[in-house]
């Protein structure tokens, strides 16, 4: 099997796929999403390829996102293989949709507004309680997001945020014990968790400097992070599971290109393995 992992150039989880690739008699290929082109009756986009891992989705303007977003559409309609499929990286790239996704499907996930303007912005705020955390609605890693407690501050980010364009992403913010779950859902089961837990910020991402350990999930929470996953329509997600002060467990983020630096070796699963193999053994879309 010859396998594009689609990403924006070489890093560490294009070469773990490419070695993992190797190892089970496959040949992977790095392929740079913003290097592909397509043509109509000028051939199909990935030709030669049997399959595509999605690994990320390099950042650009609307048109360019659109059109990727295009290619691997084109490319899983010629009998290219693509994990995940299309419709669940539109889904989770765009943290609205996955809200809505999550709560259609009845699962638990803060209350959350999104706003083209700062007026509505401020009256939800104060909706969701006056202490919120505004995200980039395209964003990872616990990048971009900040925290608002103060009337003012909000007005201020609201109103910076409506004048560059952009839309005002809001969930209320979940009171945690300092850690939070990430588990990695593969073909409708969990491989493999951990608990991560913040160092001096209210953020448990590893990221931006969380600790992780190995956790072994109880039943409820495997199955809740299967749901998850399974609401957005992804068949590999790393979804992040995060503790109210009751001990109650909300779906805070469900990632189609999920990492696995930290949880790899935390884990002892060999995940990049298990990806492939599952897309060359398991995966029928």
């Amino acid at each position: 099997m010859r396998v594009a992992v689609l990403s924006g150039g070489r890093g560490w989880h294009v070469a773990d796929l490419i070695r993992a690739a190797a190892e089970q008699g496959h040949a992977a290929e790095a392929v740079d999403f913003r290097t592909v082109a397509a043509g109509v009756g000028l051939g199909q986009p990935l030709a030669g390829f049997d399959a595509a891992l999605v690994r990320t989705m390099p950042a650009g303007s609307l048109e360019q996102v659109v059109f990727r977003m295009d290619i691997l559409h084109a490319a899983a309609a010629s009998g290219v293989t693509a994990l995940n499929p299309p419709r669940a990286v539109e889904t989770c790239v765009d943290k609205y949709l996955t809200s809505a996704r999550l709560f259609a499907a009845g699962l638990p996930t803060p209350d959350t507004h999104v706003a083209q303007r700062a007026d509505d912005a401020l009256a939800a705020f104060e909706r969701l309680g006056g202490d919120v955390v505004v995200k980039p609605v395209f964003g990872s890693e616990g990048r971009g997001m900040v925290r608002l407690t103060d009337p003012e501050t909000a007005w201020r980010t609201f109103h910076a945020l409506d004048r560059t364009g952009q839309v005002i992403y809001q969930q209320r913010f979940v009171r945690h014990p300092g850690w939070d779950l990430r588990a990695f859902v593969l073909g409708g089961r969990v491989i493999a968790a951990m608990k991560r837990t913040a160092r001096g910020d209210w953020r448990t991402n590893v990221a931006l400097g969380g600790t992780a350990e190995r956790v072994e999930l109880a039943r409820p929470e495997a199955e809740l992070a299967v749901r998850a996953a399974a609401a957005v329509g992804c068949p590999v997600a790393g979804v992040d599971l995060l503790p109210g002060p009751g001990g109650e467990l909300s779906v805070i983020e469900v990632n189609a290109v999920p990492g696995w630096r930290a949880l790899a070796p935390v884990s002892g699963t060999d995940i990049a393995a298990a990806v492939v193999r599952y897309l060359a053994e398991e995966y029928r879309p």
